[in-house]
């Protein structure tokens, strides 16, 4: 070693802590800047699609309801009840076919499910069970002084309306399941949303995910995940903004909707065996391509299940049915409202 120099071990010593120290600023930079970018989207998203109904008094909480047709006390066809699926909220059923049922002379309610749109999280990760949806929304409809009612659910509702069925009949007069997941798949894993989370490093890491880097990767590709949902067919021009899919991006919905996906498989594994007791008029409607929820494990043998159910399977339709054959499910749902009115008479 030449007089004066430093050894070489801790040159290298020094060099990899330049390494590291870079590293680490450079992230942290990027933590800051999604940070920032997060907050910025979710302020202006909140902007743009503020709350357009009334929140109803829960225990816990609010729940935030879209209301369409005959108002409270005015003479109407019956009250229908739209329940979204994943990655929505109440605006996605109401614009695909609620404003047609309100014209028709139905009173739609459309609800934001717990932790979606401007609903409160209700009993925080719990909520991730459609049967403490279930009660939430029996709970809000109680306050609303509204049931027996048409209850509708798309897609992760369809578990979610038929808990209503099971655990608040008095509040369902029948039921309408559209492209409907109501029991357990074969893989058992929802593509993408394995429960990675459940660990406190999970948490962590997605605590930082949902306020660094979903909202703003989210809004790059949105048009893109929403053009997947409605494979085969192609994707309406103003769906995104129309349905207010944005709001699915503020770091809570997103967590959210993460919970209610990873929490599916497990909650239908026990209540798919109570599907026989449902005692209201039911009709499933699905597409015969639906890449999503497949027609053949869930609406098949719920048919089956369900005493007197109908089902009805859309050649060449997919998931979004509710908006691709609009005037199917429209008239399966005024048909279920009528028997009620039959039965009643």
């Amino acid at each position: 070693m030449a007089s004066g120099g430093e050894p070489p071990p801790r040159r290298i010593q020094r060099v990899l802590t330049w390494i590291v120290g870079g590293v680490a600023a450079l992230l942290l930079a990027l933590a800051a800047t999604g940070l920032l970018a997060t907050w910025f989207i979710t302020r202006q998203v909140e902007a743009r699609y503020p709350p357009a109904g009334r929140l109803v008094p829960v225990a816990g909480g609010h729940l935030a309801v879209l209301e369409a047709g005959p108002g409270e006390g005015r003479p109407s066809r019956g009250t229908v009840v739209l329940l979204h699926g994943a990655s929505a909220n109440g605006m996605d059923p109401m614009q695909g076919f609620g404003r047609r049922l309100a014209g028709d002379g139905f009173r739609v309610l459309a609800f934001d499910r717990p932790g979606f749109g401007w609903s409160d999280r209700v009993a925080g990760p719990e909520a991730a069970s459609p049967a403490v949806q279930a009660r939430l929304i029996a709970e809000a409809l109680g306050a609303m002084g509204v049931g027996p009612a048409t209850i509708v659910g798309h897609s992760w509702s369809g578990a979610l309306a038929a808990a209503l069925a099971l655990d608040h009949p008095e509040r369902v007069s029948g039921l309408v399941l559209l492209a409907p997941a109501l029991y357990p798949w074969p893989s058992g894993v929802v593509p993408g949303y394995a429960g990675w989370y459940r660990s406190g490093l999970g948490r962590a890491l997605l605590w930082i995910a949902t306020r660094t880097i979903a909202a703003p990767l989210g809004l790059a590709y949105l048009d893109r995940f929403a053009e997947a949902v409605f494979r085969p067919e192609p994707l309406p021009a103003d769906y995104v903004d129309a349905a207010r899919v944005p709001l699915a991006l503020r770091p809570a919905a997103f967590a959210a909707n993460l919970q209610d996906l990873d929490g599916l498989y497990g909650f239908l594994v026990g209540q798919s065996r109570r599907y026989p007791e449902i005692a209201v008029p039911t009709t499933i409607v699905a597409g015969d391509i639906d890449p999503i929820v497949r027609t053949a494990v869930h609406a098949v043998p719920m048919a089956q299940a369900v005493p007197g159910a109908r089902l009805v399977v859309l050649p060449g339709i997919g998931h979004m049915l509710h908006y691709t054959a609009t005037d199917t499910v429209v008239s399966e749902i005024e048909m279920v409202a009528a028997l009620q009115r039959v039965g009643s008479d």
